[in-house]
C-alpha cells in the first residue's frame, strides 16, 4: 500500500508541471483564425480571369442590408429585394484601422425576397428566402486599373464556381458610390468602426 503511495506521489511530482504547463499553453495560445472559420480570403483567378466563387460569404463580416422591395419599385427594382452585403475578415480588420479597403478586399452581395409584410413587431419587410445571384466586388489594382481598381462578378447560381467580370457595375459605382467605389453611405457598420469620422 505505501509502495502505491509512494510511487503514485513520485509519478505526479514529476509529471503534474508537465500537465499543469500543458494546460496552461492551451489556455493562453489563442486559436488560430481557421479554427473559427475566419480563413483570410483570397480571390482566385483562372487563366481567363473568371473569379473563383468564394466560400463561406455568410461567414463574413455582414456590413449592412438594404431593401428595394417590388411594390416601391413599380415591380422591376434593379435588384430586389434583400441585399445582404459581406465584407471579408482580413478587409474588416485594414478597414478598422485605417478606414480605407486594402488591396484584394472583396465585398458579396447575396439578395433575399421579401417574405412577409407583417410581424409580431409590426408591418414592414421582413425576409423571405435567397433568391437571385451572388455578386462580389473585388479590388486589384494590377488587374482592375481601368475600373478604378474594382472589378465585379455575378454569380448566377450555386453551381456557378466561376464569374466573368461584369462591366455594367462599374459605371454606377463611379457615378453613386461614395468612397472608392463603395457605397459606404448605405453601410452603417463600416461608418460606425472607420476611423475617418
Amino acid at each position: 500500500m505505501l509502495q502505491h503511495r509512494f510511487f503514485r506521489e513520485t509519478l505526479l511530482s514529476s509529471i503534474g508541471p508537465l500537465l499543469l504547463s500543458g494546460m496552461l499553453f492551451t489556455q493562453v495560445t489563442p486559436a488560430s483564425a481557421s479554427e473559427h472559420g475566419h480563413h483570410k480570403a483570397h480571390a482566385k483567378f483562372n487563366q481567363a480571369g473568371e473569379l473563383a466563387r468564394p466560400a463561406n460569404i455568410k461567414e463574413w463580416i455582414s456590413i449592412g442590408a438594404s431593401v428595394t422591395p417590388k411594390d416601391m419599385n413599380n415591380g422591376t427594382p434593379a435588384f430586389p429585394e434583400f441585399h445582404y452585403v459581406y465584407i471579408d475578415h482580413a478587409s474588416w480588420s485594414h478597414w478598422k484601422k485605417t478606414g480605407e479597403f486594402r488591396e484584394g478586399a472583396m465585398i458579396a452581395k447575396e439578395l433575399v425576397s421579401v417574405g412577409s409584410k407583417s410581424a409580431a413587431s409590426g408591418s414592414g419587410y421582413f425576409a423571405g428566402d435567397y433568391v437571385g445571384p451572388v455578386a462580389v466586388s473585388v479590388k486589384d489594382s494590377k488587374r482592375f486599373a481601368k475600373s478604378n481598381n474594382w472589378g465585379y462578378f455575378v454569380f448566377g447560381d450555386d453551381k456557378a464556381q466561376n464569374a466573368a467580370a461584369d462591366e455594367s457595375c462599374v459605371a454606377c459605382h463611379k457615378a453613386n458610390a461614395a468612397q472608392d467605389m463603395v457605397f459606404t453611405q448605405y453601410w452603417a457598420p463600416l461608418r460606425a468602426v472607420s476611423p475617418k469620422k
